[in-house]
């Protein structure tokens, strides 16, 4: 099947209020998520595990109208060890979705039951970096700090500018704010396309980084006597 182009119309001012939040870095969240609810008080929150109990604590044991978490929305548990939590059509097709393509909208009302589209998504990657930075960490340390979630909902975002803000920076927050303030609670077609190369950008060097890790790690026999291999 060949990529066709995107179908439907492409809003400029898209309104901020549903917002997908799973973040390793959660420096400036006390300060954004706040700001977010200030502007439109009724904003909710998709949400996992740390990332969940840290907005939660910020805003003082919000309602499920406000914060909600991902496995709760999607009808399905996460797996043992967090592996899988947000590889859920019911996200994916939210940040995906064309918000003027008709066959989409019925995709998430009917097919999968009352999804919404995703405006925003505010997600940064596992801290693979930091942690083999350590001079005492394990190859199974470093390989479990391999982000696969992350990256897909960031290329995801990214990809999908005209529909959905990326966000995964903690130094833009005040930019992205004072633009939504200054567009009545939305972020423009403008502002969601500045914000898609860094998404570029940072899964690039991060998966440079893996690569790196594994290709200096190459000892097959270390590695096998590491998994124990029967």
């Amino acid at each position: 099947m060949s990529i066709r182009d995107l179908q439907g119309c492409v809003e400029d001012l898209i309104p901020v209020n549903n917002v997908l939040a799973s973040v390793s870095d959660k420096t400036g969240l006390d300060f954004f998520i706040p700001a977010l609810v200030r502007i439109n008080p009724k904003i909710r929150f998709l949400s996992t595990g740390g990332t969940y109990n840290k907005i939660k604590e910020i805003l003082g044991n919000p309602s499920k109208d406000t914060l909600l978490e991902v496995a709760e929305y999607t009808g399905f548990p996460e797996m043992e060890g967090g592996l899988v939590k947000t590889l859920h059509p019911k996200v994916h097709a939210g940040i995906l979705g064309e918000r003027g393509n008709p066959k989409h909208q019925r995709y998430l009302q009917e097919e999968l039951k009352g999804a919404v589209f995703i405006d925003m998504a505010i997600v940064n990657l596992y801290p693979f970096v930091q942690t083999i930075s350590k001079p005492d960490v394990t190859f199974e340390k470093a390989r479990g700090n391999i982000d696969v979630g992350g990256p897909t909902m960031m290329r995801a975002a990214a990809k999908n500018f005209p529909s959905c803000a990326s966000v995964c920076d903690p130094e833009d927050y005040q930019d992205i704010l004072s633009t939504i303030v200054k567009n009545n609670g939305c972020t423009t077609f403008n502002q969601r396309f500045a914000l898609a190369p860094k998404v570029f950008e940072m899964t690039s060097a991060y998966d440079e980084m893996i690569a790196k890790y594994f290709r200096e790690n190459n000892d097959p026999e270390k590695v096998r006597e590491l998994y124990r291999l029967n």
